[in-house]
């Protein structure tokens, strides 16, 4: 019996050996192996996403602790030296996620940063950090409502204190700058403590509503409502002359 064995490089050559002459327990054939397709960069960063988005939602579900890297390829159908190709490690892979978010609801800000009246300004900065919140709930949850170690300065790609890139720097830069221009209350002599108390202010509602919002046991009135009632109330209390603000609210 002839058996026929085609050559994978090319598909018009072929050769032929006598089945009764081969001793079938030591027949071995080697195929030449094909190089796998390299990844285009287009692919390299659809891939580096799915790695982000899946340890994203790992950490959110079960914890940081809890979640290892093999755990993570797994999710996504990689084995977890792929991961080793795109980070060096847990902490490296948590910094990437951790730094994409925070740039995101930063360079959200950037239009906002421009507005020239300073009350305004503060006003639209905590309406857009809670329109983050509300939309993107699971990086929410990781950036402000999942225990983690702090952020590591030596990895991230973020700049401290770059209102380019930093939200934080951006709310703190404009309440210095209504603290500077005079105001809020003179007993208020602090100005990160302001921008820290506006920060948790709406920070509250918006983890109340991630959390909680769909708790059937209490009749939650309209998220905006509340937001806009938080933000006015807190103002009201810092401010020289609050008058100007009213009390408007959304319809609930």
């Amino acid at each position: 019996m002839d058996v026929v064995v085609l050559n994978p490089q090319s598909i018009s050559e072929k050769f032929t050996f006598n089945i009764n002459s081969v001793n079938l327990t030591t027949l071995t054939i080697t195929l030449p192996v094909m190089p796998p397709k390299s990844k285009s960069p287009e692919d390299r960063e659809k891939l580096r996403t799915s790695i982000l988005d899946a340890a994203r939602s790992l950490f959110v579900e079960r914890g940081i602790e809890a979640v290892s890297m093999r755990e993570i390829a797994k999710k996504i159908n990689y084995s977890a030296t792929t991961l080793y190709h795109h980070f060096a490690d847990k902490e490296a892979l948590l910094q990437a996620v951790c730094d994409e978010d925070f740039l995101a609801l930063a360079c959200g800000m950037r239009e906002i940063m421009q507005i020239p009246d300073l009350i305004t300004r503060i006003q639209a900065l905590c309406k857009g950090y809670a329109l983050f919140a509300l939309q993107h709930p699971n990086h929410y949850r990781l950036m402000f409502m999942t225990p983690r170690a702090p952020c590591n300065l030596e990895i991230t790609q973020i700049q401290q204190g770059d209102t380019e890139q930093d939200a934080y720097a951006q709310l703190k830069l404009v309440v210095q700058e209504a603290f500077d221009a005079g105001l809020f209350k003179f007993e208020l002599t602090d100005f990160e403590l302001i921008a820290q108390t506006l920060w948790a202010g709406t920070h509250g509602v918006c983890s109340l509503e991630i959390a909680l919002g769909h708790e059937t046991w209490i009749h939650w009135t309209n998220v905006e409502a509340r937001l806009s009632l938080m933000q006015s109330a807190i103002l009201w209390g810092l401010l020289r002359q609050p008058e100007s603000l009213g009390f408007e609210t959304a319809t609930n």
